[in-house]
């Protein structure tokens, strides 16, 4: 169950607040890219912004796997199962992009994911296809906030440091982070794109 936020409850400290930075390295943040094409066919890296696209008729990430077209950096090596864990970055989504899950945690015990979120038109971000949490979202950089309290089994989001939404997870599994462009199966734009930067990842200890 989503539980949206009041004014009131959304004006709190800043979201990393209590929390550790834990140093992220290239070797944490691994590229999934249409397995047919080269990497900077969908990606690149330029001014420490990691831009992805993808195309509506691209191929899957490997070829046997039967999930959408996606252009996306998986945070590896910092799989959780427990604790209360945060992720943070600054992302864009151009005009037109519709139907792309832009960030996610992947994991949980009973489903595939824990959270997905979406940008559709008119620039608006869904968790999963419910009705927006957000709209105003295109061509302009936006901070997320993913706070994972595993033990306590909740999820809480904040754009831009205010909180929008929390809700129960999916119980714990081999959980981790992810961000750029997955297509969603449906209401998705042939083009889809996010930008990235300033990507962290924290931890309470």
């Amino acid at each position: 169950m989503i539980h949206r936020c009041s004014n009131a409850a959304a004006a709190a400290d800043d979201p990393t607040d209590g929390f550790t930075e834990i140093p992220l390295n290239q070797s944490n943040l691994v590229l999934q890219k249409p397995y047919d094409v080269p990497l900077h066919q969908r990606y690149s890296f330029v001014g420490g912004v990691h831009r992805m696209w993808v195309y509506a008729d691209d191929k899957p990430h490997h070829p046997t796997s039967p999930t959408q077209p996606r252009t996306e950096i998986r945070i590896t090596g910092l799989d959780y199962s427990s604790g209360v864990w945060q992720f943070e970055g600054h992302g864009f989504v151009p005009n037109g992009t519709s139907g792309a899950t832009v960030a996610q945690i992947h994991g949980g015990s009973h489903d595939a994911t824990t959270l997905i979120l979406r940008v559709y038109a008119p620039g608006e971000m869904r968790f999963y296809s419910y009705p927006r949490i957000a709209d105003g979202l295109y061509d302009r950089w936006f901070r997320l906030n993913i706070i994972h309290d595993v033990d306590g089994g909740k999820v809480t989001v904040f754009l831009d440091g205010e909180q929008k939404f929390q809700f129960h997870d999916q119980g714990p599994g081999d959980l981790y982070f992810k961000c750029g462009v997955y297509a969603a199966h449906a209401n998705i734009s042939y083009y889809m794109e996010s930008r990235w930067r300033d990507i962290k990842i924290y931890r309470k200890l």
